[in-house]
């Protein structure tokens, strides 16, 4: 116990230096008047970056440490070590590639005398009436924050749980392909390819971009046919749904908000927020339909125990993690884009620590989840509580979108 606690205060501490001093400095590239522009696109396309390697997590770790077990004859306890080891080594390698580009980017990471000049120079000084009202814009944000990952993370509670208790066991057919990470990458580069030949201003651009979707369709062409007649469907296996949406749904985003630019009409940041809310509360709205007339959490347990439980489809909650995600991607990265570009100069890193601190106490709040789940209420009334929190949370933002809207300026 004392071991996993210290390994946890040690990952705690690394994550608070790293994450939040890297959005600072990704935020950093844009400050200049001719990136300015392409703050938001960035940190879209950073957030999408993050979410490649949560894409792979699970199915590394699942494969990992069957693989420990199968063929090392190492016991399920022990297999965890496995697991953990590639972490290991997947921080090191990001440790290796940061130093290695270093020179590309040093100019951004503040603390030198250079970066001060650079901020001088760039007329970033701002007075101290401003700078108020801008923490207390950020402070505001920070509040609806909390209440859109105390709803989003039940992703690793209750939608877990629903996926456990409540979800058939195996898929079979065409279902069954979405619980294989490789059929995931098919679908994947089949998006980002068709970008690709719509935007492409070369045959040769053109021809490379159909070449990718041909190979990635056969690819789910061949899958598709050598598929077993069931597949085992697992609870932490759903966890690979929001990352991978996350990285196929980056470019629709970019692409509809550059179109929206073109045309004036691009929503602010703030009002991004407030419409990611929006969405949250449309994901928790599939699951209530999809809960409806299930039985609560001890009345399905007695039901499995008896063998006369039912099971829904995993397309529920497949849905379900599609609509969250696209919610997420108008909330988070714009979230953290609109902190990078209102923090005052002097307090940059203290304001995305702000936002990380309204991350975890949502997270810590999700806990409000197990309590509700563990009661007699119906499926569907538990999930009609994040959809209220989402709805209040949006209107809030709509409330204040004036006051956030002229600091965003």
């Amino acid at each position: 116990v004392a071991g996993m606690g210290a390994a946890l205060l040690l990952i705690s501490c690394g994550t608070g230096l790293f994450k939040g001093n890297l959005q600072v400095m990704v935020g950093n590239l844009y400050d200049t008047p001719e990136y300015a522009s392409k703050r938001d696109s960035a940190f879209s396309i950073f957030y999408m970056a993050i979410n490649i390697g949560a894409l792979f997590a699970p199915t590394a770790a699942v494969e990992i440490m069957k693989y420990a077990q199968e063929t090392l004859g190492v016991s399920e306890g022990d297999s965890y070590h496995f697991a953990f080891a590639v972490a290991c080594v997947s921080l090191i390698l990001s440790i290796a590639i940061y130093y290695s580009f270093r020179s590309t980017f040093r100019h951004v990471e503040g603390g030198t005398k250079a970066a001060g000049k650079n901020d001088q120079a760039g007329g970033q000084e701002i007075s101290p009436a401003e700078t108020k009202e801008r923490i207390v814009a950020l402070c505001l944000v920070f509040a609806v924050v909390i209440f859109f990952w105390m709803a989003f993370h039940q992703n690793g509670l209750t939608l877990t749980m629903f996926a456990d208790e409540f979800t058939a066991k195996s898929s079979s057919g065409i279902e069954s392909m979405a619980f294989d990470v490789t059929n995931l990458l098919f679908c994947i580069f089949i998006v980002y390819a068709l970008f690709s030949l719509v935007q492409s201003k070369t045959g040769k651009g053109k021809a490379i971009s159909a070449a990718v979707i041909l190979a990635s369709v056969c690819g789910l062409i061949y899958k598709y046919g050598a598929l077993p007649e069931s597949t085992a469907v697992s609870a932490p296996i759903f966890q690979q749904f929001n990352p991978c949406f996350v990285v196929a749904l980056t470019p629709v985003s970019i692409a509809l908000f550059g179109s929206l630019a073109k045309k004036g009409k691009e929503p602010s940041a703030p009002r991004k927020i407030a419409l990611g809310m929006l969405v949250a509360a449309v994901g928790f709205m599939v699951m209530a339909i999809g809960s409806f007339g299930l039985p609560s959490s001890g009345e399905q347990a007695v039901a499995t125990a008896a063998g006369t439980a039912s099971f829904v489809s995993p397309n529920w909650l497949i849905s379900t993690y599609l609509v969250l995600t696209f919610g997420e991607l108008f909330l988070s990265p714009m979230g953290i884009s609109f902190v990078s570009k209102v923090a005052p100069p002097k307090y940059k890193g203290m304001m995305m620590g702000g936002w990380f601190v309204a991350t975890a106490i949502g997270n810590m709040l999700t806990a409000v989840g197990s309590f509700l789940w563990g009661t007699s209420l119906p499926l569907w009334q538990v999930w009609c509580v994040f959809i209220i929190l989402c709805l209040i949370s949006a209107l809030f933002m709509f409330s204040i979108m004036k006051k956030l809207e002229k600091v965003a300026k």
